[in-house]
């Protein structure tokens, strides 16, 4: 079994670990002396941290689906950071971007302008329903301050409800409500107030039902509520992303009923699955509810720009002698004008309904591989964001840790990158303009990789 030095086996959550021996390999197999050097230089000259250091590799271009390192070497990127819907460098986003610095590059706080109007205005239409106010920060992070901070000014109450293993970001308050330990580990006091509850997951949940549903996880949420008391919101992704949990409709509609019951405000956030990932605008609509508060960010700045928003109803402008958000760059023109060509480049390419097409090709590909090899414990997604699941006994469920990285490891010699989650879950997160041919490609990587590590 692979041994994690320094006991950080919990870091396995997020995203694969960077310090194992595996990855000591993967250095030996880069062979780039320039390489070698900039990763020093790297490790000389930034803080370390958990998760991304060290570095992997050295990046020197990036485009389309692909990113490029030192040597040359290109890779198709199912990672991300879930920034690249329209993958890297897209020209329309480049374009609008370009002519946005020759116009307007920046707008002090207190001023306002066109680009900033028409973003705002658009993100309601797409969001539909109720959704039509907006208030920009410059990561997603900021947006989930934003929205617990005005949970508190619209109910009166201050308590929050969270799901363990959910990730909102790693400031303060963010990781207050998270529900990964590895990043409140010595942080010592947080964010009071904070409940958390088993997320909805059937295949490894933690009260698991013979039916496979995942209602039961809901009424759970509701007897927190009425037990605790002076909740004003219960905050969660509307699918986890890391790990790919996809809950079922009913368990959201029945969400959405006990906190419009309990009048706690339902926050969803969307940050890294939004813009297009589901085959829907924003993952709520997959689920036929509304929010009451929706944060969105990452591909939102096209893959080039930091850029996030929060999304709520008319009546909850009730913070107006409040400082929400209060951030330098609250109106950027650039990321204005990145989102605006987003957008548009989903609607005029015809994006989400390509995804939900590309969706049932995966669907049927990874079934077949499930199928075919018993390493594969469980497979799961929606539109283009896939969980594959390795185990070494589909009975125990025990996961394959050693058997995930080999297979990680493999793919990035064959020219594809992704992450693994949970220490054995490959997830897989391509760009939404992925030809299918470049699809069927990365797959028949992942395939092969997995075959030849059940042979070795």
């Amino acid at each position: 079994m692979t041994h994690y030095p320094n006991g950080d086996m919990h870091l396995r959550c997020e995203g694969d670990t960077n310090t194992t021996a595996a990855r000591k390999q993967w250095y030996q197999t880069l062979n780039s002396p320039q390489t070698e050097a900039m990763l020093e230089q790297d490790s000389q000259y930034f803080l370390h941290q958990s998760m991304s250091t060290p570095c992997m590799n050295v990046l020197a271009a990036a485009e389309g689906i692909y990113i490029e390192d030192l040597s040359g070497k290109r890779y198709m990127d199912f990672h991300g950071n879930n920034v690249h819907q329209l993958g890297y460098g897209h020209p329309q986003v480049l374009a609008r971007i370009q002519q946005q610095l020759t116009e307007l590059p920046f707008v002090p706080r207190r001023f306002t302008h066109k680009t900033a109007i028409d973003c705002a205005k658009k993100l309601t239409e797409i969001a539909g329903g109720e959704l039509n106010r907006v208030l920009f920060a410059p990561g997603g992070t900021s947006v989930v301050g934003m929205a617990l901070k005005l949970a508190r000014v619209v109910t009166g109450n201050a308590k929050v409800v969270s799901l363990w293993d959910s990730f909102h970001g790693a400031s303060l308050d963010a990781i207050s409500v998270g529900g990964e330990a590895c990043f409140r580990q010595g942080m010592g006091p947080l964010m009071a107030g904070v409940e958390r509850i088993p997320p909805p997951v059937i295949y490894r949940g933690a009260f698991p039902r013979d039916d496979n549903s995942d209602v039961h996880y809901a009424d759970y949420l509701e007897y927190v509520i009425e037990k605790e008391g002076g909740i004003g919101a219960f905050i969660a992704e509307g699918l986890r992303n890391t790990d790919v949990q996809v809950p079922s409709k009913a368990y959201w509609q029945r969400v959405r009923e006990i906190c419009d019951k309990h009048n706690v405000m339902l926050i969803i956030d969307d940050i890294p699955n939004g813009m297009g990932r589901t085959g829907h605008w924003f993952t709520h609509h997959a689920f036929d509810i509304e929010p009451d508060m929706l944060c969105i960010g990452k591909g939102l700045g096209g893959g080039v720009v930091p850029f996030a928003a929060l999304i709520t109803k008319d009546k909850y402008n009730q913070a107006a002698d409040i400082s929400l958000g209060h951030y330098t760059h609250e109106k950027s023109p650039i990321g204005c004008a990145a989102a605006l060509a987003t957008i548009d480049v989903i609607e005029t390419e015809n994006l989400l309904e390509k995804v939900k097409q590309d969706q049932d090709y995966v669907t049927q590909r990874l079934a077949q591989m499930k199928q075919r090899y018993p390493i594969i414990g469980d497979v799961r997604g929606i539109g283009l964001l896939w969980g594959i699941e390795l185990v070494t006994d589909r009975q125990t469920k025990q996961r394959a840790y050693d058997a995930a990285e080999q297979v990680l490891y493999r793919c990035l010699d064959l020219g594809l990158s992704f992450k693994v989650s949970q220490g054995n879950v490959l997830q897989l997160s391509p760009p939404l303009i992925i030809e299918r041919d470049e699809l069927a490609r990365a797959l028949d990587i992942v395939e092969q990789a997995i075959s030849e590590v059940i042979i070795n």
